[in-house]
């Protein structure tokens, strides 16, 4: 066994927010040794030509509106390290069960006359609430990363809105996405826009909240878009890794660590899976999901019992089935808006996903699965070669046995969708890879049961009630121990922000090293678990 090394600040994990953390302590000066698990850094932001040699398949994640839109992430200037964002010609298309579409692009005109196309108003809407979201875009972006509660950005968002039209906000982040769609637009474009991206989460039309989802994803699609790093979304890592690496920080793979090491209720240090020891002087950080963190890496012993209740009640999100595709050439989409769109949404109008949502809550696999799906090629050109598609579907299910003869079942399911909307598509395929739950968890031990938010996104587990009911920060009982992953607010999605706020909890952790500190810590550990 080496000597016991020390660092100022160990983070376990190399997904995005471990890496942003590490970026943000690096910056302040602080040695930061980053522990990863598996062979290569990026967590669920990874590609690789899994399918057909020359082409570039994302592994998890692929689209960055909240990546690109990230305050944290932007702080970084990563485009110095190689980072280079690449945008498809249109942004989004949901494709109707009779192909009818809606088209969602960064031309503000376009999405309007789309929407004009189900009704003649709903784009005079569109631009009304476009315009709304560009005077508060900061403010809001500000108070979503941030720690909560987000005391200046939501003033800022207060004094810009006033009064009476903050209250009316407010109310929209409550509500459902179907009701939000019927009080604003006559047509079903406009519905189903907001529907089909509220379940990029796992919020169905008829949950609370699943309105606010839908709405922040659409007013970024039509802001900034839904942009790729160029060559694939590892390059996204890179450029994470090379800043890190720049200001002398380190990123070491293969080295899970099995033990946050404690003494007097404070986090001193890492275990790794080789027996090895590393100390921290400063500060833990953790990149995992928060049961994993408390009751594996931590230990039940050293945890109060109402925070063992709480992780009893924890929701993760739906489970996960990702089909990756090299394809022949472009696909056949009936409906045009589709063909120059990176994403697509197929699998029903507000009616169907409300039933594909409670199928999921009855632990049923639904009949029409909704797809999200991606056209990397029509996205960023240098993922296949010329004349070709690089493409992947992914659809939530039940968690539960996916066996492989299960698995190829529901990717041929999957196939025949698609195949529906666009005649010819099988016969493009030159290659495919399935990725089911576990699957998914193999190659990411974060994305448990393929859950990929590290949590459900209802509110019953935001803001202070993420990932237990508790303050909404970073900070943990143990003292010096931060949880820096998706399980933390503001939860999934990749934007750095659950990185960005552990860095800075730590960073002021690390200025009080008096007892008042420590006093007001164990009057919120007191409070909050007895």
């Amino acid at each position: 066994m080496r000597d016991v090394e020390a660092v100022d600040a160990v983070v376990i994990g190399a997904g995005p927010n471990g890496l942003v953390a590490a970026n943000i302590l690096a910056d302040a000066g602080w040695s930061v040794l980053v522990l990863e698990a598996a062979d290569e850094p990026g967590g669920a932001v990874r590609t690789g030509e899994i399918t057909a040699p020359g082409f570039r398949n994302d592994l998890f994640s692929a689209f960055y509106p909240l990546g690109a839109g990230s305050p944290v992430i932007a702080g970084l200037d990563l485009e110095r390290y190689g980072l280079r964002w690449r945008h498809a010609p249109e942004v989004l298309a949901h494709v109707l069960p009779d192909d009818r579409a809606v088209l969602l692009s960064r031309d503000l005109n376009t999405t309007a006359k789309s929407l004009e196309t189900f009704a003649p108003k709903d784009g005079d809407v569109w631009r009304a609430e476009f315009a709304k979201w560009q005077r508060i875009r900061d403010h809001l972006l500000n108070a979503i990363t941030g720690p909560f509660p987000p005391v200046r950005a939501a003033g800022g968002l207060a004094r810009t809105l006033g009064a009476a039209d903050m209250l009316r906000f407010m109310r929209m982040a409550t509500l459902p996405v179907r009701k939000l769609g019927e009080e604003w637009f006559k047509g079903e474009g406009g519905r189903v826009l907001l529907a089909g991206n509220a379940m990029h989460t796992d919020l169905g039309p008829d949950q609370a909240a699943s309105g606010m989802f839908g709405w922040l994803l659409t007013m970024l699609g039509q802001d900034i878009g839904f942009p790729v790093p160029e060559g694939g979304a590892g390059c996204l890592t890179d450029a994470l890794v090379n800043r890190l690496t720049a200001r002398g920080g380190r990123v070491e793979c293969g080295r899970r660590v099995t033990k946050v090491l404690t003494a007097s209720g404070t986090a001193v240090g890492v275990r790794d899976v080789h027996g090895e020891l590393v100390r921290a002087t400063r500060a833990v950080l953790a990149d995992v999901p928060a049961p994993l963190l408390y009751l594996d890496l931590v230990g039940e012993e050293h945890l109060p019992d109402r925070l063992l209740t709480d992780l009893q009640r924890f929701e993760w999100d739906d489970a996960t089935i990702k089909v990756d595709w090299a394809l022949s050439g472009p696909v056949p989409w009936i409906a045009q808006e589709a063909v120059l769109a990176g994403t697509i949404h197929l699998g029903g109008d507000v009616d169907g996903l409300a039933g594909i949502s409670n199928d999921l809550a009855c632990n049923r696999v639904p009949r029409n699965p909704f797809l999200l799906i991606g056209q990397m090629t029509t996205t960023d050109p240098t993922r296949s070669p010329a004349g070709t598609e690089a493409m992947w579907a992914y659809t939530h299910v039940p968690a539960g046995q996916w066996t492989p003869d299960r698995l190829k079942r529901r990717a041929d399911r999957i196939e025949q969708v698609i195949e529906k909307h666009a005649p010819g598509f099988r016969d493009l395929i030159t290659a495919r890879v399935v990725a089911g739950p576990a699957e998914l968890q193999e190659l990411n031990p974060s994305l448990v049961d393929g859950a990929i938010n590290q949590g459900t996104t209802a509110i019953h587990q935001e803001l202070i009630f993420r990932p237990v009911p508790g303050t909404g920060r970073a900070d943990t009982p143990i003292d010096r121990l931060f949880l820096a992953g998706a399980s933390a607010h503001p939860g999934g999605a990749v934007h750095g922000a659950a990185g960005g706020n552990a860095a800075r909890a730590a960073l002021a952790r690390s200025k009080w090293t008096g007892g008042a500190y420590l006093t007001m810590n164990k009057a919120l550990n007191r409070m909050l678990y007895g």
